[in-house]
């Protein structure tokens, strides 16, 4: 009976399995270390481009910081501009209305009356002053009432006193300095092109 010898056969198909199994494992290996070296250099390029659109904002929002600061100091200016000439215009309006006012007292203030305090707050003004008698308080009243920049006179104190044989009332007497006031036949009477001709004919 003949006998064969397998030994060297098996030895020799395992070591050949080895090496395949061994050279699958390096070209495993190989390939996992260049995804991971190209996935190094794909992340490093994403990152240097993120690094740049990030410079780019960093860029433009600065810019636009800048501007907006120059935005500021403009609307800044126009305020102040703006205050100086509100101011300015305050001043024009209350000296146009005290020299309205101071004329109207001039004008309304009747004979035999004098004033002995003068005080304006806000549109309240306050006087202090002595008449020879009380139908002349009662006259610069009406003439208050009358008038196109006064109105809702008050008349709080009268005291009679008598002054060297001389019968004098000392008054206070508050009222409101306003815009002119409009008559009644002005703002009813429509305004048309006959009234005007016979205005200008009037003329």
């Amino acid at each position: 009976m003949a006998h064969l010898n397998l030994l060297p056969w098996r030895e020799l198909r395992r070591k050949e399995i080895d090496r395949q199994v061994r050279n699958i494992a390096i070209g495993v290996a190989l390939s996992m270390a260049g995804l991971v070296y190209w996935g190094y250099l794909y992340m490093g390029g994403l990152i240097e481009e993120q690094n740049q659109r990030n410079s780019y904002l960093e860029t433009e929002i600065k810019n636009v910081e800048k501007e907006l600061k120059e935005v500021n100091k403009v609307k800044k200016k126009k305020a102040e501009l703006l205050s100086r000439m509100e101011v300015i215009q305050r001043l024009q309006s209350d000296r146009t209305r005290m020299v309205k006012l101071f004329d109207g007292l001039a004008r309304n203030l009747p004979k035999g009356m004098y004033l002995t305090l003068f005080e304006i707050k806000g549109n309240k003004i306050t006087l202090k002053g002595s008449a020879d008698s009380n139908g002349t308080i009662s006259k610069f009243m009406r003439l208050i009432e009358d008038s196109d920049y006064f109105t809702t006179p008050n008349l709080n104190v009268i005291n009679i006193k008598n002054n060297k044989g001389l019968r004098v009332s000392n008054f206070t007497l508050k009222f409101n300095f306003t815009k002119a006031k409009k008559k009644p036949e002005q703002e009813n009477k429509p305004v048309t092109g006959e009234s005007m001709a016979m205005n200008k004919e009037a003329k």
